[in-house]
C-alpha cells in the first residue's frame, strides 16, 4: 500500500504530501465491522553550568545529555514474562554506571510481559533512567492518554512511540488489535499533551506530562528516500529523538543519513544508531532471512559461521560497527545489547 502511494505521488511530483501529519480518525463516523471480522482501518546527570535549563522541554536526563553534546549509551531491557520485576532493578544496579538510559519494550513481538510502565518503576528503583516504549496495538486513544499520565506520575520522563508488532507474531494470536492511532499520530498526541496542555478532545490538562518524545525508523527499506520522508513526518509530528533499526549494513545506513542531512533533519532531531551484538551464527542467519527491515551483509554471516568463539566474534563485529558509526558526526547515541532480568544475554 505504502509503495503504491509513494510511486503515485512521486510520479505527480507531490512527495511533500507524505510529510503531512494526518489527524486521528473520528471512529464515530466509520461503519463498524461485522462481528468477528478484522477491521482494515488503521494499520496492522550533566553539569548544569553548560546547559541553559530554561530551553529544555523536559526533565529528561537524556535531553540534558543531548543538549550538552555528550555521548549517550542506552541498553534495552526485556521485561519478564511474569509479575516479578526485581531482576530489572538488579540489572540496572549493575549497569547504571555505564548506561545513561534503559529502553523498556512494550510486549515486544506481541508476547505478554510485565508492562513497560511497571518495568520503568523498577528501573527508577535501581537508580536508572527509564525509556518506556508505548505501542498502538493494544490501546485506544483513551487508554494511551491515561497510561501516559500514569507513567509520568510515576516518575518516567521518556517515551518511545511505536505501532507495535501484529498479534499474529505473539502468543495470543486470536487476540483483537486496536490501532486506533498510528505511530505518527501517537507522537503528535504526546506532543499535544506536553506543549499545548490539552487532551486529544481539546480539554485542558491541569498538570501536563512533559515527556521527551522518541520514535523509531528503519534506514534499510526500499526506496530509501521514502523512509527518509517518513522520518521527516515523525519529526513534524513532534519526535525529539529517533532510534533506528539495528545496523549491520553501514553503507546503506550512510546513504540514509546523507539523505536525512540533505533535508536538514539532523538539525531538528537527535538521530540514534542502534547496534545489536549477536552470539551465534544461527541468530544472525535468522535475522537476515526472517526479520523484516534487517539488512545484513553476507560477509558478517560467514564470519559468525567460521568463528571458533561466535559470541566473542559477535562482540567484535559490534565494536567494529560502532567504530564505523562514530565517523558520522550527527549521531548522538548507540543502543547496546538487550538484557533480560538478572541474566545478561546477547542475541
Amino acid at each position: 500500500g505504502w509503495q503504491m502511494i509513494y510511486d503515485r505521488l512521486k510520479g505527480l511530483n507531490r512527495l511533500e504530501l507524505l510529510t503531512e501529519v494526518l489527524p486521528a480518525k473520528d471512529w464515530s463516523q466509520v461503519p463498524k465491522p461485522a462481528w468477528g471480522q478484522e477491521s482494515e482501518q488503521g494499520g496492522f546527570v550533566v553539569d548544569k553550568a553548560i546547559i541553559d535549563t530554561a530551553k529544555l522541554k523536559t526533565e529528561s536526563k537524556l535531553e540534558k545529555l543531548f543538549t550538552a553534546g555528550r555521548f549517550v549509551l542506552t541498553s534495552e531491557l526485556d521485561p519478564p514474562k511474569s509479575s516479578l520485576g526485581q531482576g530489572i532493578t538488579q540489572a540496572v544496579l549493575e549497569l547504571k554506571d555505564y548506561c545513561d538510559g534503559f529502553n523498556l519494550t512494550d510486549n515486544q513481538t506481541a508476547i505478554v510481559r510485565l508492562s513497560s510502565i511497571a518495568a520503568g518503576v523498577h528501573v527508577i528503583a535501581g537508580g536508572g533512567e527509564p525509556v518506556i516504549q508505548m505501542t498502538c496495538r493494544d490501546r485506544n486513544r483513551i487508554a494511551i492518554q491515561s497510561d501516559l499520565l500514569g507513567a509520568y506520575g510515576l516518575g518516567i520522563r521518556n517515551v518511545l512511540c511505536l505501532s507495535g508488532d501484529h498479534q499474529a507474531f505473539g502468543n495470543h494470536r486470536t487476540a483483537r488489535n486496536v490501532f486506533d492511532l498510528d505511530s505518527v499520530q501517537l507522537i503528535n498526541v504526546v506532543k499535544k499533551l506536553r506543549d499545548e496542555k490539552q487532551f486529544m478532545c481539546g480539554e485542558t490538562i491541569k498538570a501536563e506530562p512533559r515527556f521527551y518524545i522518541g520514535a523509531v525508523e528503519n534506514p534499510f527499506g526500499d526506496p530509501v528516500d521514502f523512509w527518509v520522508i517518513r522520518l521527516e513526518k515523525k519529526i513534524n509530528a513532534g519526535a525529539d529523538f529517533i532510534q533506528t533499526q539495528a545496523i549491520f549494513d553501514v553503507d546503506k545506513f550512510f546513504r540514509f543519513i546523507e539523505l536525512a542531512v540533505e533535508r536538514g533533519l539532523h538539525e531538528r532531531v537527535n538521530i540514534i544508531a542502534g547496534v545489536l551484538p549477536v552470539r551465534s551464527a544461527r541468530a544472525i542467519s535468522y535475522m537476515k532471512n526472517n526479520v523484516a527491515g534487517m539488512s545484513i551483509p553476507d560477509n558478517l554471516v560467514e564470519r559468525m559461521k567460521k568463528a571458533e568463539n561466535p559470541e566473542q566474534e559477535g562482540i567484535n563485529i559490534c565494536i567494529e560497527l560502532c567504530q564505523e558509526l562514530k565517523k558520522i558526526k550527527v549521531l548522538r547515541e548507540y543502543m547496546s545489547c538487550r538484557l533480560a532480568g538478572r541474566q545478561f544475554y546477547l542475541i
